[in-house]
């Protein structure tokens, strides 16, 4: 892509594509998590209404899951980048994994909420949580059983948007990576920047719904061509 000598302040977005080659499953692809589960019914905020328990088994079963993977070439490039990049960068990730983390990442900020985290609907409390959710345990803060998955559901509003946005209008270049491109507010954010005149680049598996609003595409397995990208911004 050229004119990346002059680019200071990066912003990555980066979906289940990017986690994919680690072992945990994608959601709309074929195959994908939505085809073996109605999100309507384990991961909205009206299942959790509706039927608690059952969203919480879920999540526990999904948490255990996550928690066995480990982070493939993509995140420890990333990682690299982070660690390397001397302007502004901030990873904004979709997953719920930890794998950007233990790739070495630390400015990363995750907008539908982290599996190893609890969330007190009574107190407020967000403690590190490894325990699982369906036995109902009680809040280490308050005592009350009402932990639930920190993690955001659908029909609610995603984390961090006020960190995000900011740092999208200050960025010269945005990058999505591992994306399908269809959930929202997510899926816009390469609109936004391509209105305010960021450069944007897709790195994916194959062309995501919002492909043509980027000015390039790059496509091959994550944990080739997002290393390459790095080294090439890397020098």
């Amino acid at each position: 892509m050229a004119g990346m000598r002059d680019v200071r302040n990066i912003v990555i977005l980066t979906g289940a594509g990017i986690s994919a080659e680690s072992g945990i499953d994608t959601f709309r692809t074929a195959g994908g998590l939505w085809e073996k589960y109605d999100p309507a019914e384990v991961a909205s905020a009206e299942a959790f209404a509706r039927d608690p328990g059952r969203l919480l088994s879920f999540y526990d079963m999904r948490r255990a899951t996550v928690g066995e993977k480990e982070p493939n070439p993509a995140h420890e490039a990333l990682g690299r980048l982070d660690a390397e990049w001397k302007g502004e960068l901030l990873i904004v990730t979709q997953n719920v994994d930890n794998l950007h983390e233990l790739g070495g990442a630390n400015r990363v900020l995750h907008m539908h909420g982290q599996h190893r985290t609890a969330w007190c609907t009574s107190c407020d409390a967000r403690p590190h949580w490894t325990g699982t959710f369906a036995d109902r345990p009680p809040c280490p803060a308050c005592g009350m059983r009402s932990l639930r998955p920190d993690v955001v559901l659908f029909g609610e509003m995603p984390y961090h948007l006020d960190r995000i946005y900011p740092a999208i209008r200050a960025a010269d270049l945005f990058v999505s990576i591992g994306t399908s491109g269809a959930v929202y507010p997510a899926a816009g954010f390469v609109r936004d920047a391509r209105e305010l005149g960021v450069r944007t680049l897709e790195l994916n598996l194959e062309p995501s719904d919002g492909s043509h609003w980027f000015d390039e595409t790059r496509l091959g397995p994550a944990s080739e061509i997002v290393p390459q990208w790095v080294k090439e911004m890397l020098g």
